[in-house]
């Protein structure tokens, strides 16, 4: 679970609802000065939101970005319905298309995924590459989450349908040992994930979670679509080794960063460095 740094909008951005042909999502908006160089849209993972990428915000808008941050159906602030069906991969991928859609970028929008939003931006991209300038895969593989993770996931998923969110919520807490980095949580980040976790559909969770231990590897028709790809991740991650990302990097052809320090979730740990990396990697592009 990403645990972002702060709660705190920089001054250059702002929180809305986008209105898309697939409903309104919350978003975290942050604007350069002057005219964006290019749009960023930012896709968090499982249990995540809009929030893990605060960090993120105002580095880039002051690389000269325009960056949006989303909530996806079921997460957080964007609500969604009580069906598993609803968050299939295909119905993420197409809201994510939708989205993009309505930043009307002109040259496309530079598509971010986190984790599990990896494979959900993975799967967009398949379908219409048409509506981004380029793919960046952030702590996400070529398939199914590890095995130790795989287990996890799925007592989630057994968890949540036979418990409410908040019991399971407190056995998730009596999981994390008094000298985990999770329990050592400021007070007001604690109560934002309880809060968030509670706003979290269980039924997104339950369909998520099934897709991260099911996912098929899908690289080689990645490869196929001629787009800048970027691969990030940290030194470190629990739920893709860092060698079977190296690999699909290679696979892939694709520009590959680790930010030194960080592990699964780079855009909270090391915001600046995340930033940095990503910059380069898009203002590159707009050079060529």
């Amino acid at each position: 679970m990403s645990r972002p740094p702060t709660l705190t909008l920089p001054r250059c951005a702002k929180a809305y609802r986008l209105s898309t042909r697939r409903g309104e999502f919350a978003v975290h908006e942050a604007r350069p000065d002057g005219t964006p160089a290019g749009v960023v849209l930012l896709v968090p993972g499982f249990t995540g939101s809009k929030e893990d990428f605060i960090g993120l915000l105002a580095p880039l808008a002051a690389a000269g970005f325009r960056v949006v941050a989303v909530d996806g159906r079921g997460q957080h602030e964007t609500g969604g319905p009580r069906t598993e069906s609803a968050y299939e991969q295909a119905e993420l991928a197409r809201d994510v298309l939708a989205q993009a859609q309505a930043l009307e970028a002109p040259c496309g929008v530079h598509l971010l995924g986190h984790s599990l939003g990896g494979l959900v931006s993975r799967a967009a991209v398949l379908e219409d590459p048409a509506a981004f300038g380029s793919l960046t895969v952030l702590s996400s593989g070529p398939a199914a989450i590890d095995a130790a993770q795989q287990v996890r996931v799925q007592m989630l998923i057994d968890a949540l349908g036979s418990m409410g969110m908040e019991k399971v919520w407190q056995a998730m807490q009596l999981l994390d040992p008094p000298e985990a980095p999770e329990a050592q949580t400021p007070a007001e980040i604690g109560a934002f994930l309880h809060r968030r976790w509670l706003n979290t559909v269980p039924e997104q969770l339950i369909s998520t979670g099934r897709q991260m231990i099911e996912e098929p590897d899908r690289v080689d028709e990645l490869a196929g679509v001629p787009l800048p790809k970027h691969i990030v991740s940290g030194a470190v991650d629990y739920a893709w080794p860092v060698p079977l990302i190296d690999k699909m990097a290679a696979r892939l052809s694709a520009h590959r960063t680790v930010i030194d320090g960080a592990e699964h979730s780079p855009n909270a740990q090391r915001p600046a460095q995340t930033a940095a990396a990503l910059a380069g990697f898009w203002s590159a592009l707009s050079e060529v």
